[in-house]
Formats: structure tokens, sequence, C-alpha cells
């Protein structure tokens, strides 16, 4: 990553995790630094919770179409199910995919991993664009989530 405004938000970021940012006003506050740095049409972090994904924040005023659902379902429940960074480039091809908004073209999902080694929930990203995501866009918000999973025991 060699992009100076890409790190020095990974930077803001991982000093706002330490400092001890947990609540959803401050997951809210982390996904606008996100999109605001990166340009993606919608960023939001699900937590997981009884078998269900629940989500504890987003940008923009509007709310997903899904607020909450069993974490077996959607490209956010494959990525906890799998521990693994889901990255679709184009979600009308892809049955698994549950609408957060109905103009989303493309998604990447990443597990956020407590230090326990226990998926406490997922970040996610939007796009209006087919293939929005490139490898830099896998590798900014892979090092959010393991900031985000330091944050957790």
């Amino acid at each position: 990553m060699k992009n100076p405004k890409t790190i020095k938000m990974l930077q803001e970021l991982g000093a706002f995790i330490l400092a001890g940012a947990k609540g959803a006003a401050d997951v809210k506050r982390m996904c606008e630094m996100i999109q605001s740095e990166r340009g993606w049409r919608w960023v939001g972090v699900y937590k997981f919770s009884r078998g269900d994904l629940v989500i504890l924040a987003g940008t923009g005023d509007e709310p997903p179409c899904y607020p909450q659902f069993p974490a077996t379902q959607g490209l956010c429940g494959a990525a906890v199910e799998s521990r693994e960074t889901i990255v679709v480039d184009d979600v009308r091809n892809d049955l698994r995919y549950l609408p957060t908004f109905h103009s989303t073209l493309s998604e990447i999902v990443v597990p956020v991993i407590s230090k326990s080694e226990r998926v406490v929930g997922v970040i996610t990203a939007e796009s209006e664009k087919v293939k929005a995501f490139s490898k830099e866009d896998r590798e900014v918000l892979e090092r959010v989530a393991m900031l985000m999973g330091r944050a957790f025991k």
C-alpha cells in the first residue's frame, strides 16, 4: 500500500480503535472514515450475535434492507462461515447475495476475528459499479478488520 491518504486513514483508524472506540456511534465514524477515503457508496459493520448478523453501524442515513439476518445467509454469512474475505464482482451473478441496497452491483465482505480467534462480525462495502474492488481495497479492509478484531477479546 503506497497511497499516503490510505496509510493516514489506517493510522487514524488504528489510533481511534486503540483509544477505546466501541459503540455504534464510534463504529459509524469508522465506516465514514473508510468510505470517505476509498470512495465506496456504502460501508457497514455487522456484529455476530446469537447466530445472527445485526447491523452495528453503516454510512449514510438509509438503513440496509436486512438490518438483521441469520449468520448462515448472504455473502456476510459466507464470510463468517469460511473466515475468509469474499469479493463479488457482480452480485447479480451470486445467489448468496442478500440486497443491502437495490443499486449494489459489487460487494466485499471481510470477517472480523477477535484476539481469541472468534468471528465477532463482518465489515462490508458495496458499490454501484461492477468489479469495483481492487486488490488494494481488499488489503485495506482486511487491515481494518484486523484492527477492529484487536478491540475484542
